[in-house]
């Protein structure tokens, strides 16, 4: 070996000594007890932020918060945090519920990863955000299996002038194929053409704040249920599986939603995940009490979602209280339930963020980095009820301020979950 190249190779052994200590070495961070030794960033594990959530505090008005994050992003050294959820993995640039979403999710710090979880034809199940979004998030449209989909591609129509007049269209379950057609396939990001004339055009379509970089033919690959428990132990991370409502009839070929609700518990069981490490989530409060009642280990961490769309249907002070009287200890509704403004520019907890605490209950909320560019006027769903209060990128880290440290949520579902494990780790959360 040439002396000059010492010195380098001395560097880099060092380098690997310290990146085994941060994955869970001998002397480093290690896994929860009963699980593998994590292969990844999670478990509390040094993480990789990249350059997001410092331009986002650059782009901050000048303030005390500011200023605190700046003096922490010159700190550095950033670890997983609990409260940074990966939303369907990563899913601002990644096809999302993909083992290459999850891996880039838990890179970024996310110390508990989502599967939502629904069906195939043969009952198994799978990472799909829906039953029905096959031709939206896979190449099913591509390929011979979009013979058996329920609605096969129909093109666009338009008028003499252009027009369009019926957008194009499609429906493919994961119920119209088996698990082993399912793996066939590859995730693509969430999106379509509705002036798609050809399949090709309906699949090559994805909002202009996202990218398609990371959805190539060799990347997208889909995970059973039982794939996503493993890589996730793997990984060091927790999990919160989303038991999705069923388009199809149930019972689905004599599999009930009880059924389907056990075997997503049966699943944690049966590869040994203890129930400290599952927060399994579900719209319909039937599943939950079901988890409360029936498997009351795993049902203590169940997660009731609110989908309540705007802020006239969220449940009031007594009906939060009821759901903690049946035995449901985590609400989840969307940001915008959980903020307000005082007019003044100011960002503070809202009445439900108030009377969910209230009523004993502890709170996580969805979804950040969905909203693509703030600040031009109309944030859409998830900021309805501050749009006045956001005039920069940056204002993202006040949201999460008051998420934080005034409400005290347990975790914020994240799209790039780097934005949430920075501010977890600055604002000294687990």
């Amino acid at each position: 070996m040439r002396p000059a190249l010492l010195p380098l190779v001395a560097g880099l052994a060092a380098c690997l000594v310290s990146l085994s200590a941060h994955a869970g070495g001998p002397h480093g961070v290690h896994p929860p007890h009963g699980h593998p030794p994590a292969h990844g960033p999670g478990a509390g594990g040094a993480v990789q932020l990249g350059p997001r959530p410092f331009f986002l505090v650059e782009d901050m008005a000048d303030g005390p918060l500011k200023r605190e994050l700046q003096a922490c992003a010159r700190r550095g050294h950033f670890r997983s945090a609990e409260f940074s959820i990966g939303h369907r993995g990563a899913a601002l640039q990644f096809p999302e519920h993909t083992l290459e979403s999850y891996r880039a999710a838990a890179r970024m710090g996310a110390g508990i990863l989502e599967c939502d979880v629904t069906f195939t034809k043969d009952k198994e199940l799978v990472c799909r955000h829906a039953q029905n979004d096959l031709h939206t998030t896979t190449n099913i449209l591509a390929t011979p299996l979009a013979a058996k989909c329920t609605r096969p591609f129909t093109p666009a129509t338009f008028d003499a002038d252009g027009n369009l007049v019926t957008p194009a269209s499609a429906e493919c379950r994961t119920t119209d194929i088996t698990l082993a057609e399912f793996k066939t396939l590859r995730g693509k990001m969430d999106d379509f053409n509705p002036r798609a004339r050809t399949v090709e055009e309906y699949l090559q379509s994805s909002t202009p704040w996202r990218t398609d970089l990371y959805a190539g033919p060799t990347s997208g690959t889909l995970l059973t249920h039982r794939e996503s428990i493993e890589l996730f132990r793997r990984l060091g991370v927790k999990m919160t599986p989303e038991l999705k409502t069923p388009v199809v009839p149930m019972p689905f070929d004599g599999f009930t939603q009880e059924d389907f609700a056990q075997k997503l518990i049966d699943e944690y069981k049966q590869a040994g995940v203890p129930p400290r490490d599952v927060y399994p989530q579900s719209f319909d409060i039937r599943d939950v009490l079901y988890w409360v009642r029936h498997e009351p280990a795993y049902g203590r961490q169940a997660v009731y979602l609110d989908d309540a769309n705007t802020v006239g249907e969220l449940p009031g002070f007594g009906e939060l209280q009821a759901y903690r009287a049946q035995g449901i200890r985590i609400v989840a509704p969307p940001l915008f339930a959980l903020l307000s403004h005082d007019g003044n520019g100011n960002i503070v907890p809202s009445a439900y963020a108030r009377n969910a605490r209230a009523a004993g209950l502890d709170i996580i909320t969805w979804t950040l980095e969905r909203s693509g560019i703030l600040a031009d006027g109309n944030n859409g769903f998830y900021y309805q009820t501050i749009d006045p209060a956001i005039g920069r990128e940056g204002d993202v880290m006040r949201v999460l301020d008051v998420l934080g440290r005034q409400i005290g949520v347990l975790g914020v579902f994240s799209d790039w979950p780097a934005t949430t494990t920075f501010y977890a780790n600055c604002a000294g959360l687990r």
